[in-house]
This record gives C-alpha cells, sequence and structure tokens, in this order.
C-alpha cells in the first residue's frame, strides 16, 4: 500500500489530501492513512500544508 500512495503522489505532480489518494487507488481512507503515517515517519513524504501530503 505505501508503494501505491507514494507512486499517486509522485505521479500527480501536486500535494494530496489523503481522501483523493485513496479514491485514486481505490482503497480504504483508513488503509491509506496508515501508509501516510509509515511515509511520513521514514521521511519519504512530507505536508507542506495541513491535510495534504507530497513526495519529499
Amino acid at each position: 500500500m505505501q508503494d501505491q500512495v507514494l507512486k499517486v503522489l509522485e505521479e500527480a505532480g501536486k500535494p494530496l489530501r489523503p481522501g483523493d489518494i485513496a479514491k485514486a487507488l481505490g482503497a480504504d481512507a483508513k488503509d491509506v492513512s496508515k501508509a501516510i503515517d509509515a511515509l511520513k515517519k521514514a521521511g519519504k513524504i512530507n505536508s507542506p500544508k495541513r491535510c495534504f501530503y507530497a513526495p519529499a
């Protein structure tokens, strides 16, 4: 799931909200949120503004 989330963020070219990522993947928002948390801790994504995420 983390790889899929990262790929969507990289292809988007702009910061996305978790709901937008979930919709793009056809996945559950809770699963996307867990993947985002793990990616943030790993330093692979950041949050340029509240509730939006982009590749680091």
